[in-house]
């Protein structure tokens, strides 16, 4: 039995939330945990062009390319990330009068926090 990578291993965490938030039925919370596995794929995820991927003719399959590896400080890089794109947009929110949109933000900020590991 082989171990789970660290990019594995957090996206089950988030998984695991996600469902116990959709039988909650927390939408916000469903939005933003999509997101962050999303966002752990994408950073997974290698360039269309110099990957060594070899496309095939329509019908015969689909290109294949190792994905990146994410170690957890890149993972923490990400989550720290999401956290910091989320406490400015939520600055600039508060500085408009936005309060509503804020206040939502500053709590994903919350929420994406429980992933921090120190």
């Amino acid at each position: 039995m082989t171990l789970p990578t660290p990019a594995e291993a957090m996206k089950a965490e988030l998984r695991r939330d996600l469902v116990a938030a959709m039988k909650r039925g927390d939408k916000a919370e469903v939005a933003l945990l999509r997101q962050l596995v999303a966002a752990l794929d994408n950073a997974e995820a290698v360039p269309t062009t110099g990957s060594g991927a070899v496309p095939l003719p329509f019908g015969e399959g689909t290109a294949e390319a190792k994905r990146h590896h994410l170690t957890e400080e890149d993972i923490q890089a990400l989550i720290r990330w999401e956290m910091d794109e989320r406490t400015a947009a939520a600055a600039e929110f508060t500085r408009l009068g936005i309060e509503a949109r804020t206040a939502a933000l500053t709590a994903e900020v919350e929420l994406i926090g429980r992933y921090v590991r120190s």
